[in-house]
């Protein structure tokens, strides 16, 4: 058996802990002999290759009783990047516990395990349903509501550098005044209804005016700030530039159909960095 599960950006800008888009970056996990100790076979330095891996800490969360088996694993999801490394792992796990003790779970089911290994949805969800989705937690109840991407290229600028969502979270403030948090809010509303409607003047408009995370993250990411004057200045057909979760990867919408030119131009000023064109998974963990 081999599974698949999709990288995930988060936030999309002002969706902070709530907004998450699947992406064609995947881990891909197959499962082996049954083994005396638990060997997870994989090429990421650091990483434990025992009971200690992630993947194997969630299946044994999930079903504590699963015999150790012999898993390989293969994965193009860079690890510390806000590209939902940790998500794609924690989701893969409970789908072995899953399929290996036949639990036939839901898929609300597979969210409330991974919201409460992870502590927030909006990259498992999207790991899980695929997709552009929508997640929060409200009387200790997990939601998620998938829905149809809009019309627009994805292109991603990846640096070589790491960067934890630990660290990145100590940047942000403990607490906002009621206008900032009122004028935050309805940024973040204004914009889902333009991912919703796919109204693109509206996404345009709203993108880049994140009022949450963004003003005190983006020191910690100069690309961010790069990739926003390329725009003005060589007129690029982009609608806007996000982090990517807590970064350091950079999201960029671009114009449909302009993604790889957006991606070449980039290139030619940004170094240091891998940059790609992805595309929107719409189908989440799958079986391969």
């Amino acid at each position: 058996m081999k599974i698949r599960v999709p990288a995930t950006t988060a936030n999309l800008g002002s969706g902070f802990d709530s907004f998450g888009l699947a992406l064609s970056m995947y881990l891909e996990v197959e499962v082996c002999a049954k083994v005396e100790n638990w060997h997870v076979e994989h090429q990421i330095a650091g990483l434990p290759s025992d009971e200690n891996n992630l993947i194997v800490k969630s299946l044994l969360y999930t079903a504590p009783e699963t015999p150790p088996h012999h898993l390989k694993v293969i994965t193009d999801i860079p690890t510390a990047r806000g590209l939902g490394s940790s998500s794609s792992a924690i989701v893969a796990g409970i789908e072995l516990a899953d399929k290996l003790n036949h639990l036939e779970l839901s898929d609300s089911e597979k969210l409330e395990l991974a919201n409460s290994i992870e502590g927030h949805p909006d990259n498992v969800a999207p790991a899980i349903l695929g997709g552009f989705v929508v997640s929060g937690i409200t009387s200790e109840k997990v939601f998620a509501v998938s829905h149809q991407f809009i019309d627009a290229d994805i292109v991603v600028i990846i640096p070589n550098y790491t960067l934890l969502t630990s660290s990145s979270r100590q940047v942000l403030p403990q607490e906002m005044s009621y206008r900032q948090a009122v004028a935050a809010s309805s940024t973040a509303n204004g914009l889902l209804a333009g991912f919703l409607t796919n109204n693109l003047k509206l996404v345009e408009l709203l993108l880049e005016k994140d009022r949450w995370h963004e003003p005190f993250r983006e020191h910690l990411v100069p690309e961010l700030t790069h990739v926003r004057a390329l725009k003005q200045e060589l007129n690029l057909p982009i609608i806007g530039s996000v982090l990517s979760g807590a970064g350091p990867t950079v999201l960029v919408l671009a114009q449909q159909g302009s993604g790889q030119t957006v991606c070449r131009e980039l290139s030619k000023h940004i170094k240091d960095c891998r940059i790609t064109v992805l595309t929107v998974d719409m189908n989440g963990i799958m079986i391969i």
